[in-house]
């Protein structure tokens, strides 16, 4: 059985990744955790001053070894753009995707609006299948070489969520998107699909909103991130006692998560959705 101890360039060498939503949280630490284990990385995020010193801080430590391509997924025109540019970095090859990238918009059930709705779906469901359709022609290749896709979900989406039925929607549809590319890839092209579904990470998202943070749409209307009030009571809510760890995850512990999923070591994992939650709601 493959160890750490055979991979000494690290689990990745040699791979070039994508990774979505990379200039901060979860996504920036699966970034910093995929380059030290030697693949090259793209860093996407819609914060292009963030995405750049993200992808710095990584080429600081061991130079070239990222590079930044900020801008809208959303955007239809985005992940052609960031498909080449990827591709170029890595001399033609791209091996991993991650698509992480995305946000809540909350509101009671009964209130929530066409806009949210449209808007949860477009960043969680149409976004992530454009950007791998984009990326097919590097992924439906024969040469021998490992590929594997991370399509980030929530437990929202596998248990529900109080005033996220929007998100719970979108984050449930990358289920069936992940089991359909395994499906389809393995069998001829080896290529690994997996969902992971994270609990409470302490992220931005896991924060009570505020005035100060937020996401502007590509029509310009501004989307507060983290929680309601009511959402983050319910999310805290017996901590202790329904997670059975204690606590909540923290990035890098999430961002281990999606590493260990594409490496050597889940070799035989494929079309599984894997939930991170300190085994609450088992």
């Amino acid at each position: 059985m493959a160890s750490y101890l055979d991979y000494p360039q690290g689990m990745l060498a040699g791979q070039t990744a994508i990774i979505t939503g990379s200039g901060q949280g979860i996504g920036a630490e699966t970034a910093r955790l995929f380059a030290n284990e030697g693949a090259k990385v793209v860093v996407c995020d819609i914060d292009a001053t963030k995405a750049k010193a993200i992808a710095q801080g990584i080429n600081d430590a061991s130079a070239g070894r990222a590079i930044s391509v900020p801008g809208d997924i959303t955007d239809p025109k985005y992940p052609s753009m960031l498909v080449a540019k990827a591709a170029e970095f890595g001399g033609g090859r791209i091996h991993l995707l991650v698509n992480n990238a995305g946000y809540t918009w909350d509101n009671a059930l009964h209130e929530i609006t066409d806009k949210q709705v449209d808007t949860m779906l477009s960043v969680h469901n149409v976004a992530p299948f454009r950007l791998i359709r984009a990326a097919a022609p590097y992924f439906m290749v024969k040469d021998g070489e490992k590929r594997a896709i991370v399509n980030v979900s929530s437990t929202s989406g596998m248990h529900g969520k109080v005033l996220q039925a929007n998100y719970a929607m979108a984050k449930s549809g990358l289920v069936g998107l992940t089991k359909s590319i395994a499906k389809e890839w393995g069998p001829e092209y080896g290529v690994r699909a997996n969902t992971v579904a994270f609990g409470y990470i302490e992220t931005r998202l896991s924060q009570l909103t505020d005035s100060t943070a937020f996401i502007t749409t590509m029509d310009g209307e501004k989307v507060p991130l983290g929680v309601q009030q009511k959402a983050l009571a319910d999310l805290k809510k017996g901590t202790m006692d329904d997670i059975p760890l204690g606590r909540p995850g923290t990035t890098t512990e999430a961002a281990s998560s999606i590493l260990a999923v594409v490496s050597p070591l889940f070799a035989y994992v494929s079309g599984q959705t894997i939930e991170v939650t300190g085994g609450r709601q088992i």
